[in-house]
């Protein structure tokens, strides 16, 4: 029995992103990809590399038939949506945006969101039915620091990143524009990103004397975001004092992400083109420590491994993270020896065709 995905905002990067893996997953059967504006027309007149790869035409249309519903819109229009339309209890909601994700707003009606990054809330989005997605930059520093967080050493934290425009989303704007891309970068939002009150939640789950929201006071996290001359991709370095050898941060990365299998950890400098292409690899942090100056950098490709593939559903019908592969008996995600979704459909088919033997 397959489950049953609705898609609404199914027309964006993120849309896309997210019918590319569920068209081909073999427990995931797509009962509609909403789109106001694209109501009617073949889902490849958006998404042409879908051309030949599926059927599926937009609806106008809501149908509660289904198990899992995934909002793939602007930030501040999934909140609105589920206000606006009555979507049953029973249907486990996935928000791609920035509407639930912070303490304060993460309840609507009797929904209650969980903060949807495994890597730090695994156990508890094995049972949630609502699930707020990290944001890109916020996943990329989060993954940089929450193994110095657990072990009680983040101090004051000064963190750089560099994103593509695809980050931005779809909608046209005076920067996203390839005339102002090519040949140029740009800092903006000057420690006052938007994801710097999730990241600090977070790291306040680890570290207690790290505040939950950036006041200022006490250990915090100063975030200089830049605009980039490419499509896809983030990169972040984040420096603070450490006294531990980098033999000893080794370990603790190391020993943090084991059990997390699309995070890796590095001794080699790391560079974007680690992840960029890939839907196998998510992160990577790297770790120098030069006179107790800890730098800890974190890539990954935007889109692809930064929004859709954080996606979880549900441990009791699947449990998907990241790649979005089939799980074993206990609920965790199975991974054989292969680089990428499409590499793991053609063994799954074949691991089938063998059983029937």
């Amino acid at each position: 029995m397959k489950i049953k995905a609705g898609i609404i905002g199914g027309a964006g990067y993120t849309g896309g992103e997210l019918i590319r893996l569920l068209i081909n997953h073999p427990f995931v059967e797509i009962s509609f990809i909403h789109s106001r504006s694209n109501a009617g027309k073949p889902v490849h007149t958006v998404h042409q590399d879908l051309l030949g790869e599926t059927d599926l035409k937009f609806s106008g249309e809501l149908n509660n038939d289904i198990d899992v519903l995934f909002l793939c819109l602007g930030h501040g229009e999934s909140k609105k949506f589920l206000t606006e339309n009555k979507i049953s209890e029973k249907i486990k909601v996935i928000d791609l945006a920035n509407d639930f994700r912070l303490n304060l707003q993460s309840e609507i009606g009797n929904r209650k969101f969980i903060y949807g990054l495994p890597e730090l809330n695994r156990e508890q989005i094995k049972t949630a039915n609502n699930i707020a997605n990290p944001g890109c930059f916020a996943t990329t520093i989060q993954l940089g620091l929450l193994p110095l967080a657990k072990a009680g050493l983040l101090k004051d934290v000064y963190t750089t990143g560099i994103t593509g425009s695809t980050g931005a989303g779809q909608s046209l704007s005076a920067t996203s524009h390839f005339s102002w891309r090519a040949n140029n970068i740009q800092a903006y939002k000057t420690l006052t990103h938007q994801h710097l009150g999730e990241i600090h939640e977070s790291l306040h789950q680890l570290q207690a004397s790290i505040l939950p929201s950036p006041s200022g006071e006490g250990p915090w996290v100063r975030f200089v975001p830049w605009r980039g001359d490419f499509t896809r991709g983030i990169f972040i370095s984040s420096q603070l004092q450490c006294d531990l050898s980098l033999a000893e941060l080794n370990k603790l990365y190391e020993d943090f992400y084991a059990g997390h299998p699309f995070t890796h950890v590095t001794k080699e400098p790391v560079f974007l083109k680690l992840t960029k292409g890939f839907k196998k690899e998510f992160c990577a942090p790297g770790c120098r420590n030069i006179q107790q100056n800890l730098t800890a950098s974190a890539q990954y490709e935007i889109n692809i491994l930064g929004n859709t593939l954080q996606t979880n559903f549900k441990k009791g019908f699947i449990y998907i993270q990241y790649n979005a592969l089939p799980t074993d008996e206990s609920g965790d995600i199975y991974i054989p020896d292969v680089r990428s979704l499409q590499e793991y459909l053609m063994y799954y088919a074949k691991r089938k065709i063998l059983e029937g033997l």
